[in-house]
């Protein structure tokens, strides 16, 4: 099925999570893929384009057979349906009758029963494991190998020997038991890791579904403008306006919809009408609804509470914040951590040199049993006694052991794993991870280095306190009124904090900014007489003849807490001095405590003045060795560089905009932002909150994940390690090998989903 820019694919020869990840990696290196999604219990594929013009079909499908599977385009007549809980029935009730017929009823030996476990086997062999013998040939016709070989080459010696024996009369012990248990088993494993598995992607699935497929568009009748402030809220009314349920796919931007208390926001908007609290934890994690009036941002998938919005589309479809951050949650869960190359180097021999010491162990066993039985004996009185006899019906028992002990499933999932269920955890609290080796990274740092204005402070400068030469009450309401009205035009921060005073009208003209240092214009007072007004930095008014007091108490206290000084002038005579400061974020100290209780080297940087610094590192307990003020964009990138010189593996803690340089030249890059700047952050990781407090969520979570990423690593590798010479010297039988290969693909899923948990316990 393809429609605009996302195509469904149904991709045959898909048996476990190993070829999902297969499938992903192939598809999402073609241009033009803006994400990939694949099931492996649906076998199913969904690709989203960047553009409908860069679909790119017949690609993808060569894509798919390159990895070593069938793929074909989904429509309405071919949708697949999953058949693939029947052959998995089918083999779990075969292999059950014969367990009690041959171990309950001791019926093994007895010529009917043989034969009818020769049929049984036969039906399970061709139903049941077709899938396996499918994949393994798929993946040698293209040069690689995979576990199925290895099930299918273990499951076919073991009937192959006892269909020969029971067929030529040579008598005996018959594994079809064994045989039937192999698929059996191994089908039951992947059946629940991928009901395990799916716990992982429960956020990803929760993020596509918020989104509403209508809204309600407000529409004008033809040839009228839209009147919003006449719109008909019944079917009775005449109003100029009226509202028609619509589907999302057809909005654009530009076009108006109306929100009710309850509804979804469909898209990416800004609010025209209306006052409300929007719940936008889905997005941000946060669980404070955020006000919204006229002018206020809104995005795809929260929730209007209690008022009646009406908002402009300006984001659809992959546009929106929302598609931007499925898209990053996707790609972190589809990408490859460096770590995972050892994995991937070991397993991309492991199928050979298996099935080597399996051939090996076999022919051993059937030739040469005097030599190898000496060895058995020695190490039985430590680990037991097991089924070995002498005879070929061993040499093939221990040969299918092998293979199917030796399956790399669980070592191929114990990277992903661990990086599927992280970001999914991550998403859940209001952070984006770019990728897999973002988070490794992030669980390598050493230094921590904040930067001032938009992360450690809210960016927005309030007014701390003021100066006038004469106390009198009128003189100062006077100078408070004029610097309002002066800064009111003005979006520079200070203005906006002094504008707040403009509530009388005054009189002015011939307004003008000078920029970085102030505004000034002419005010009209009494009969006509004209003052020229400044309001700005104080040695911008002492340049233009000013006179600045020297020695002030309150003045030389405020530079000393780092304030900002906006002195406000008429003509020569300095009417007042106003202290502007950047107050710290909530949480800002308690932050940085805990990053360096971690053991974390924190730094601040900033392109703000030494004495400003000073007082915000003073405030939040960073040393004054570690502070480094008066610092532009592209001299942060140059602080990072010498920091890594020093073999520093550093974190860069910024506002995402305007710290790109510094962002992209750490080793980890962390955005503190909104929803709306995750299209352009140039970060690692985004914090979808305003606040920091996630900031030592995101690296605890990393430094988990590349934990539980080792720890899997050495359970599979010592599984394999200890399970192939257990079985090549016939401790183990190929029943249990089955079950024990099962059990070790649902320990590193279960050791990595208990990342899913880790909110609750930070």
């Amino acid at each position: 099925m393809t429609s605009g820019t996302i195509t469904e694919l149904a991709v045959s020869g898909m048996t476990c999570n190993n070829c999902a990840r297969k499938v992903t990696e192939a598809l999402q290196k073609l241009p033009g893929v803006h994400s990939v999604s694949v099931n492996v219990s649906a076998e199913r594929a969904s690709l989203r384009w960047i553009s409908a013009k860069q679909k790119d079909i017949p690609a993808a499908l060569s894509a798919v057979a390159q990895a070593g599977f069938v793929g074909c385009v989904i429509t309405d007549g071919n949708a697949p349906t999953s058949h693939w809980h029947w052959p998995l029935l089918v083999s779990l009730t075969v292999t059950a009758c014969l367990m009690v017929g041959q171990w309950g009823l001791q019926l093994a030996e007895t010529p009917w029963f043989q034969w009818l476990s020769f049929i049984l086997g036969t039906g399970v062999q061709v139903f049941c494991g077709a899938p396996f013998y499918r994949g393994a040939w798929r993946q040698i016709k293209v040069g690689q190998s995979n576990m199925d070989a290895l099930v299918a080459l273990g499951s076919t010696t073991a009937f192959g020997y006892s269909a020969w024996a029971l067929c030529s009369g040579a008598g005996g012990h018959v594994f079809f038991l064994e045989a039937v248990a192999i698929i059996s088993l191994i089908s039951a494993g992947h059946w629940l890791e991928a009901r395990v598995s799916a716990k992982a992607s429960q956020a990803l699935q929760a993020l596509l579904q918020l989104a509403p497929a209508t809204a309600r568009k407000i529409e004008a009748p033809t040839g009228e403008p839209l009147n919003l402030k006449k719109l008909s809220f019944s079917r009775a009314s005449s109003a100029v306006a009226t509202e028609a349920e619509v589907p999302v796919a057809t909005l654009k931007p530009g076009d108006r919809i109306a929100l009710r208390p309850g509804d979804q926001v469909p898209v990416d908007g800004q609010v025209l009408s209306g006052e409300s609290a929007v719940d936008e934890a889905v997005l941000t994690g946060e669980s404070i609804p955020a006000d919204k009036r006229a002018g206020s941002e809104l995005f795809a998938g929260t929730v209007n509470i209690n008022g009646r919005l009406v908002m402009r589309v300006t984001a659809t479809g992959e546009a929106t914040a929302l598609s931007h951050i499925i898209a990053t949650v996707q790609r972190a869960q589809t990408s490859r951590a460096d770590i995972q190359r050892l994995g991937d180097r070991i397993s991309s021999v492991f199928v050979p040199v298996i099935v080597g010491i399996a051939l090996t162990s076999g022919l051993a066993w059937g030739f040469a049993f005097a030599s190898v039985w000496p060895i058995h004996e020695w190490l039985s009185s430590w680990l037991g006694h097991s089924y070995v006899t002498a005879g070929a019906a061993t040499a093939f028992m221990i040969a299918a052991a092998v293979l199917i002990v030796a399956c790399p499933c669980a070592m191929g999932l114990a990277t992903p794993a661990a990086i599927m269920a992280a970001a999914n955890a991550a998403s859940r609290c209001g952070i984006l991870i770019r990728d897999g080796v973002a988070l490794e990274k992030a669980g390598k740092i050493t230094a921590i280095v904040l930067d001032k204005t938009g992360t450690l402070t809210r960016g927005q400068l309030v007014l701390t306190g003021s100066w006038t030469p004469s106390q009198d009450p009128d003189s100062t309401h006077l100078v408070q009124k004029l610097a309002g009205a002066i800064a009111k035009p003005s979006s520079h921060p200070a203005s906006k904090a002094l504008a707040g005073f403009s509530i009388e009208a005054v009189n002015l003209e011939n307004w003008r900014e000078t920029p970085g240092s102030g505004v000034e214009a002419g005010w009209v007072s009494g009969k006509a007489t004209r003052e020229r007004l400044r309001l700005g930095s104080l040695p911008w008014l002492r340049q233009g003849g000013v006179n600045i007091p020297e020695g002030e108490a309150m003045i030389e206290r405020w530079q000393t807490e780092g304030a900002s000084l906006i002195g406000l002038a008429q003509g020569e005579v300095l009417l007042g001095i106003f202290a502007l400061k950047d107050v710290l974020k909530n949480g800002a100290v308690k932050v940085v405590g805990q990053l360096q209780q971690q053991g974390y080297k924190t730094y601040l940087l900033t392109g703000d003045s030494p004495q400003t610094a000073v007082a915000i590192a003073q405030q939040v307990h960073i040393a004054a060795e570690n502070v480094f003020a008066g610092v532009r964009p592209e001299q942060k990138a140059e602080f990072i560089q010498r920091l890594q010189a020093r073999g520093e593996r550093v974190a860069f803690v910024g506002d995402g905009i305007n710290d790109a340089p510094a962002l992209t030249q750490a080793d980890l890059g962390i955005a503190v932002s909104r929803a709306s700047d995750v299209a352009r952050a140039a970060a690692d990781i985004i914090l979808l909150k305003s606040e920091i407090e996630s900031v030592p969520l995101a690296l605890g979570l990393a430094r988990a994940t590349l934990r539980t990423i080792k720890q899997n690593l050495f359970w599979a590798f010592f599984y394999n390690a200890l399970g192939v010479p257990l079985a090549a010297l016939g401790f183990i039988n190929p029943i249990f090998c089955a079950a024990a290969m099962g059990v070790s693909d649902l320990i590193v899923i279960g050791n990595a989903l208990r990342l899913l948990r880790w909110r609750d316990r930070s």
